[in-house]
């Protein structure tokens, strides 16, 4: 598995930021393909995300919360290392989440076959709840989305 260490410029994309990429820097951290997993620190900060080729370049995409760690935005100098995740994604789904994907085999089918990304998304919007209520709420607008194949 290889690295790479480099110090760059974040670009902006959109309303989040990332580190771009040449074929060169992707072929040291040893992939290759359009989408692939990494371990990225950005001035000390260290997140989980995926490598992806858009608009002919390959980015390290950077969002808010990432930004606000790595206390960087687009425009700023950053010290970036970059190597290839190979370690299994799990999600850490809360209680309540998991009780009702439990009851509801075709959800709990469903949130299965999301990606990683989508998984954590569903699980943190829920995990964020304050109150009871919400919690419920938000769990059973999961269930019946993932029902519908959302």
């Amino acid at each position: 598995m290889g690295s790479l260490r480099i110090t760059t410029t974040l670009q902006a994309r959109g309303p989040a930021a990332a580190v771009v990429l040449d074929d060169e820097q992707v072929e040291q951290i040893g992939e290759g393909a359009k989408r692939f997993p990494v371990a990225a620190t950005v001035n000390g900060y260290t997140f989980r995300t995926t490598v992806m080729r858009m608009g002919g370049e390959f980015l390290v995409g950077m969002n808010k919360e990432v930004r606000a760690g790595a206390g960087a935005e687009a425009g700023d100098t950053v010290e970036v290392a970059i190597e290839l995740d190979t370690a299994p994604r799990e999600v850490e789904v809360p209680e309540a989440l998991a009780s009702a994907l439990a009851n509801a085999p075709e959800a709990l089918a469903a949130f299965e076959r999301l990606s990683f990304t989508h998984r954590k998304e569903y699980a943190r919007a829920v995990a964020e709840a304050k109150q009871p209520e919400t919690r419920a709420r938000r769990v059973a607008q999961t269930i019946e989305k993932l029902r519908g194949g959302t």
